[in-house]
């Protein structure tokens, strides 16, 4: 294909000139305090549900299952669109990159039926397979809440649509301001939306927030971002791109869906002990993502930077950009472990925490807090992985860790010391991440990145 296009930019892209330590936190910042409010806005929601009852919070805990999977479609298909786009924009192949944003778009509408349709069918089946018959009201604000979120999950997947073409061509500012409206909108709506305010019924999903940000977002890519030409003006399907896309996405979709599996097994283990201990549970993956939301931010950031630069052959800029970002989450999970060791009392409190959560919950947190240590370079490195175009490496390693080691290692500490022990297998599951993470990075250096040309000098 011809370099030389109509819609070519008149002015280099930065990802291949700014100097990497300004670019990574050019680049990451903005979705790094983007998706701070975000995981913000996780804990208020959560707050609030918790002061409606103990109940509440444990059917919101329950839903994350599916509420995960939702997410691992959309930004694991975003993981592709991000990286292929930043690849073409790298090699100037900007036409190429229009198709791909195009056909980008049509695989999110395409993700929205199919959880819609999930939405209307398989909500009250889902809460049965996990607590059964036993809590009739668990279930009736569980399936209240879930439905909302799939019925109306058109909001998330347009929102991360838009906010990952803009990340790609380094908009990242623009990213940033649609998801803080959509934050913003979701906890001015909250006591509202979860208090049962104004007609509304209780504990009802706030979705409008996700509304206005995929608004937000769309609107920004319309004015300022002209890198990519959004129009299906004699559109066909192009099924190569859309199936490249999902050879790099799907590793990550499955890879975060595994999650999906983690979270819905462990709540049936969980609940065997209690529905304490399933809340528990909930209220860590809430806490967890203060501190791992900003290094999923970084995550977004550094993607396009590394996609970049190898389309652009440039071996210097990738190596800076993995080392940078490998220090910087290493200091915002340090803050993390620090947090869960020493005020996990604190922590648990904003939760409206009983006595019989504390006693359950205080060593929860500080036993699974020690995979924090560990857990900065696996998420770094994974990205790595996915911008290089092997996501699968990313796969195997979240399938070793949560499905593998996890879950067997869960239930196994469960029979044999109860509740207390079950903690303990996060830190397992993380040791053996960091291994053959490790392993994979050696083969990726060895095969791609020292083969790669030096390139340019400004760093």
């Amino acid at each position: 294909m011809s370099q030389e296009t109509n819609s070519a930019p008149v002015t280099e892209n930065k990802m291949g000139t700014m100097p990497i330590g300004r670019l990574v936190f050019n680049m990451s910042l903005p979705m790094m305090i983007s998706m701070l409010v975000q995981a913000l806005y996780n804990i208020v929601d959560s707050i609030f549900v918790a002061k409606l009852s103990e109940n509440a919070l444990t059917a919101v805990s329950l839903a994350f299952p599916l509420q995960t999977l939702i997410i691992a479609v959309a930004t694991g298909t975003g993981v592709g669109v991000n990286a292929l786009l930043s690849k073409s924009l790298g090699a100037h192949k900007y036409d190429e990159a229009n198709k791909i944003g195009i056909n980008g778009a049509v695989l999110y509408a395409f993700s929205y039926v199919i959880f819609l349709i999930l939405g209307l069918t398989i909500v009250k089946p889902f809460y049965m397979s996990q607590i059964g018959n036993a809590d009739v009201e668990i279930m009736d604000m569980g399936v209240s809440y879930l439905s909302t979120v799939m019925i109306f999950s058109f909001g998330i997947f347009a929102e991360i649509f838009f906010e990952r073409v803009l990340t790609s061509t380094g908009r990242t500012i623009f990213s940033m301001t649609s998801q803080l409206c959509g934050a913003i909108t979701n906890i001015i709506l909250d006591p509202i939306m979860i208090f049962g305010l104004l007609g509304f019924p209780k504990l009802v999903a706030t979705v409008v927030g996700q509304c206005v940000a995929a608004v937000v977002a769309f609107v920004c890519n319309h004015k300022f971002n002209h890198d990519i030409k959004l129009s299906f003006k004699g559109y066909s399907p192009d099924f190569k791109i859309m199936g490249t896309i999902y050879a790099i996405g799907i590793p990550s979709i499955i890879m975060q869906s595994i999650g999906s599996v983690m979270t819905y097994a462990m709540n049936r283990i969980l609940i065997g002990f209690s529905s304490t201990a399933a809340a528990v549970f909930g209220v860590y993956f809430k806490l967890q993502s203060f501190f791992f939301m900003p290094v999923f931010g970084l995550n977004n950031g550094i993607t396009p930077i590394i996609a970049f630069n190898y389309g652009a052959q440039n071996r210097k800029r990738m190596v800076k950009t993995i080392k940078v970002s490998l220090i910087t989450a290493f200091c915002l999970l340090f803050v993390g472990f620090a947090c869960f060791e020493f005020i996990p009392q604190v922590l648990l409190g904003m939760f409206s925490a009983s006595d019989d959560m504390l006693k359950i919950g205080v060593p929860a947190l500080r036993i699974i807090g020690v995979h924090f240590l560990i857990a900065w370079f696996c998420i770094i490195v994974g990205t790595v992985f996915q911008a290089l175009g092997k996501a699968v490496f990313s796969m195997i390693v979240s399938i070793m860790r949560q499905l593998v080691v996890l879950i067997p290692a869960a239930y196994i500490l469960s029979r044999l010391d109860g509740l207390h022990a079950v903690w303990w297998a996060f830190p397992i599951a993380e040791v053996i991440s960091f291994t053959v993470s490790t392993l994979f990075l050696i083969r990726i250096n060895r095969t791609i990145i020292s083969k790669i040309p030096d390139g340019s000098d400004v760093l």
